[in-house]
């Protein structure tokens, strides 16, 4: 049957190209009549136009029928759900029947019919009449209808399939959801163009094939005909400077509008180039995704999408893993993303049986996947934003892949051509890799990486531009270390950047879990929350991992030195006429000044002003911000910020011209800090209180502190598992040593002046501890506490963190503290904070990740106020720790599945940390970089307490 057919269709119309034509079009949107059955064993009478369907369902088109009631979801990333034994495909294939009346408008004749995205297979019949089949999901097709049209009512009915042989060529990490998920419309249009339009020496060059006429008003052109190249005096496109000129190609049944872009990518010496300069994607991943509507994407969202990348300094969108809608295409031209177009194609889950029988590799699959290129480059040739093609991905090594290379280089010599799957690269332009680490990327930028067996293709792959199309695997609390993997791609020529992966958590509007992700809807094979890794939301809140892209990702950089600070411009392709400069002195947080700054627009060094003293610490902050409306951000939108200490350190004056940058945890109070050492309390009589707080004499634990019911502080050095810590293996590791259930053995309690308490710390099942001496001690008015800690045994293993927890009353549920902030932050994340003086409740300081996890984490706090209605307590550290603060414990952080498992306990739990671990991207990728280990040594750290006033915030 036709479900296991290796061709991709059959009556359907060439490709062409997606146009915007003055024809007349017919919306076939809205609510069609609909039907599922469990099996595809069906009869065709339902295509006949008299068929009753009023006992049918009634279904949104545009839609997945699983998220209107029909059936349910699955999600697996590599996996096929069915037996992998190509074309065959399961007894048990949920078919949904589609019918649509509409009335012909008057006068129409002729037309086509037009359908965006149809997932996975659909067969179609216009008034009874079939008009064939097709496959390729996110790729349209159309279908000739006038020979079948007829005056007044006429009936369209469509029957999709959910598994068909094309099914093996679409295993692309997402939600399976069959059906008819773009537009579909009947049009008169029939034409197809191909704009061509380079740049180069400062001018740009124009041509068209196809028939007609072309005219670009703007440019004097009126009449060009087609096959003729001429110069033009334009301005170039790029992702920074997106100057589209509207042309009209006239045609005698028809104009059509393109929007031309002048832009010319190339390849010189292993760099990759746009119009001759340097091109480095700062880029992200994108699948199509709404919590409600799955791939259905609303153009509204497709803009807020657009809207955030560019607000957010990144640059460029590999469509993951197949054609985006068109409008979205649309905007990137408008707005200004460099795009790498991606074919629809994905094999993985062949490579669990070892790559047999691979489509990729098998000549009987050459027209299936020929025709998915086809499709794709036909579709989005005039799109000056698609600045390379890719063949797909994740699809093995073979023979089907140079039969696709060779047809795009015939079609479109333009254009570079991209694929991952092939370290050889024998059938590309660009050598691109998946989550390379940061060792191997410096190799590949220097050019020492590790040969290829065959030498030809060796010395080809050494000449090609290097990236890395998924990097920094954004799952759950992280990615870490994006700062040095930009650092790197910034240093080598050779490097072009790269895309993380990837944009949004797909996680589906759900009752009972707010959302779900696999294995929530019962499905027998899945995997799990791994499709929750994006740097949004589901409802495109941006996570701190976007906030951190941001930073990581700008095209203005800082430094200071002593009364001047240096700008320069990362732009590559325009200055820093359209920012504005703001500059801001704050002490303990407090803004004191602020003044603009002029900064020429090829950037360079600005002299500041006489800047205010002060006692307390003080930071100068330089904001660099748009200066006028852009189509993406308003003005006064901030692109870029640096930030420098002031006060002097350690001794230093600032006539010494030395300063301290904002620095990233790692080297401020983040994994491998240690405090000073310092020495014990005196002893004198035993009882149960010392000024300030009371204790329990038996075990040493406080009480009560300043009048507060507490417990703790003690020693804490578990952490909920973030996902990389889980599917990076290094959870398991920390559970093997037991970390997750510490016993703690008081062996010695002595008082006197203060308190001292001497405990060992261990798990059950092993020798390995740490020793740990609380000394508590008065002064004006407060309390310090002292903890030493020595390791007991050969500890090999990293510590999740390093610190002590203690448990307040519920009603201390807000918090103000002095360090960086607003968000969280981590040893190689939290580059988007910046020190301040912040506020937040107990509540806002929880990051919300679909899969609850470690999370809220401030960090370099020099001080922080918790606080209820009627006081608080203040904590000050010496000289920072690190602070989270929760309305449920670590234990039940951890066991919960989803958010709503999450319920405000009585207490509120308050980790005051001296370090933690990395968070690193080994969820799929590197493990955490050494620097942000965190190993068990000896060390001391000291934080301070007292009272404090009642909420304020």
């Amino acid at each position: 049957m036709d479900l296991e057919n290796f061709a991709p269709g059959s009556g359907r119309l060439d490709p062409r190209a997606a146009l915007r034509s003055d024809a007349r079009s017919f919306d076939l949107n809205g609510d069609w009549r609909f039907r599922l059955s469990p099996s595809a064993n069906l009869p065709d009478d339902f295509a006949d136009p008299g068929y009753d369907d009023s006992a049918w369902d009634s279904l949104p088109v545009p839609s997945h029928w699983q998220l209107h009631g029909h059936g349910s979801p699955a999600y697996t990333n590599v996996v096929y759900p069915f037996p992998v034994d190509p074309p065959h495909v399961p007894n048990e294939n949920p078919t949904g029947d589609h019918r649509r009346t509409f009335d012909l408008p008057e006068g129409w004749t002729g037309g086509r019919l037009r359908f965006e995205g149809v997932e996975s297979f659909a067969r179609v019949w216009l008034n009874g009449h079939e008009l064939g089949f097709s496959t390729g999901s996110r790729l349209p097709v159309e279908f000739d209808a006038g020979p079948w049209l007829v005056p007044g009512r006429n009936v369209l009915a469509v029957r999709v399939h959910q598994w068909s042989a094309a099914s093996y060529l679409e295993d692309q990490d997402m939600w399976w959801l069959p059906g008819i998920f773009r537009d579909v419309s009947l049009t008169r249009s029939a034409a197809d163009v191909f704009v061509h339009a380079s740049y180069a020496d400062g001018h740009g060059t124009l041509s068209f094939d196809g028939p007609g006429r072309l005219a670009i008003a703007e440019l004097g052109i009126a009449d060009l005909a087609p096959g003729t190249e001429i110069t033009v005096d334009a301005e170039p496109w790029t992702a920074e400077t997106p100057r589209l000129y509207e042309a009209v190609v006239t045609l005698p049944d028809e104009s059509v509008r393109v929007r031309v872009g002048f832009r010319t990518i190339s390849i010189e010496d292993g760099v990759l180039l746009a119009n001759g300069r340097p091109l480095l994607f700062k880029g992200v991943n994108r699948h199509e995704f709404h919590p409600e509507h799955g791939r259905a994407v609303p153009y509204e969202t497709m803009r807020a999408d657009v809207l955030l990348m560019k607000r957010h300094n990144v640059n460029a969108v590999r469509t993951s893993h197949y054609p985006p809608h068109p409008d979205f295409l649309d905007l990137c031209d408008e707005l200004g993303l460099w795009v790498i177009d991606e074919c629809d194609l994905e094999t993985h889950g062949f490579g669990e049986v070892g790559w047999r029988a691979n489509p990729t590799d098998d000549p009987r699959w050459a027209e299936a996947l020929l025709d998915r290129m086809r499709r794709t480059v036909e579709r989005d040739k005039n799109h000056p934003s698609v600045i390379m093609w890719s063949l797909g991905n994740e699809a093995g090594v073979g023979r089907n892949l140079a039969v696709m290379a060779d047809w795009t280089r015939q079609r479109d010599p333009s254009r570079p051509i991209h694929y991952e799957g092939d370290r050889s690269c024998a059938d590309t332009d660009v050598y691109s890799r998946m989550y390379a680490s940061h060792a191997e990327v410096e190799a590949i930028g220097q050019g020492v990486e590790e040969p290829l067996s065959d030498p030809e293709l060796d010395a080809r792959r050494r000449a090609m531009p290097f990236l890395q199309c998924e990097y920094a695997h954004a799952m759950g609390n992280g990615p870490g270390g994006l700062a040095d993997y930009q650092e790197l791609f910034e240093r080598y020529p050779r490097l072009a950047g790269g895309f993380i992966w990837e944009w949004i958590d797909h996680g589906l509007a759900h009752p009972s879990f707010e959302y779900a992700y696999g294995g929530d809807y019962g499905e027998p094979v899945h995997d799990g929350n791994f499709v929750i890794d994006g740097l949004l939301f589901p409802d495109r809140t941006p996570s701190p991992g976007l906030l951190d892209l941001k930073k990581v990702f700008e095209p203005v950089r800082f430094e200071f030195a002593e009364q001047v600070v240096r700008v320069a411009n990362h732009h590559g392709y325009r200055d820093l006429s359209h920012l504005g400069f703001v500059a801001v002195v704050e002490e303990e947080g407090v803004p004191v000044a602020e003044f603009p700054l002029d900064v020429p627009a090829a950037g360079g060094e600005v002299k500041l002003p006489d800047l205010p003293a002060g006692e307390g610490e003080r930071w100068l902050t330089v904001r660099a911000v748009l200066a006028a409306d852009q189509p993406w951000a308003d003005a006064g939108h901030e692109v870029a910020w640096g930030q420098t200490r002031l006060s002097p350190e350690s001794g230093e004056s600032l006539a010494s011209g030395v300063q301290e940058q904002a620095r990233p945890a790692s080297e401020a109070g983040g994994a491998g800090a240690v405090a000073d050492s310092g020495s014990g309390a005196t002893a004198s009589s035993g009882s149960g209180a010392v000024a300030g707080l009371d204790f329990d004499p038996a075990t040493g634990r406080l009480t009560r502190l300043f009048g507060i019911e507490v417990e703790g502080p003690r020693l804490d050095l578990w952490r909920a598992p973030i996902d990389n810590d889980t599917y990076g293996g290094l959870a398991d590791r920390w559970r093997n040593l037991g970390l997750h259930r510490l016993t703690h053995r008081v062996d010695a309690i002595e008082t006197g002046d203060g308190l001292t308490v001497r405990a060992r710390v261990a798990p059950a099942a092993t020798d390995l501890g740490l020793h740990v001496v609380y000394r508590w001690v008065a002064t004006d008015g407060g309390l310090e506490l002292t903890v030493d800690v020595e390791p007991d045994g050969d500890w090999t293993e990293p510590l999740p963190r390093l610190g002590v927890v203690m448990a307040l009353p519920a009603a201390f549920g807000d918090v103000t503290w002095f360090g960086r902030g607003p968000g969280e932050a981590y040893p190689d994340t939290g580059m988007a904070a910046r020190v301040g003086r912040w506020s937040a409740t107990v509540e806002d300081l929880q990051t919300p990740y679909v899969y609850p996890q470690e999370n809220g984490h401030r960090a370099d706090v020099r001080w922080a106020e918790l606080t209820s209605p009627s006081g608080g307590i203040r904590v000050t550290g010496d000289p920072v720790f690190g602070l989270t603060a929760r309305r449920w414990t670590t234990a039940e952080l951890e066991a919960a599945r989803h958010r709503p498992d999450l319920k405000p306990g009585d207490r509120v739990h308050v980790n005051l940390d001296l370090a933690q671990h990395g968070v690193g991207t080994a969820s799929c990728g590197p493990a955490t970089l050494p620097q942000y280990e965190l190993q068990a040594r000896p060390v001391t750290f000291r934080l301070r307490f007292d009272p404090a006033g009642p909420s304020n915030v």
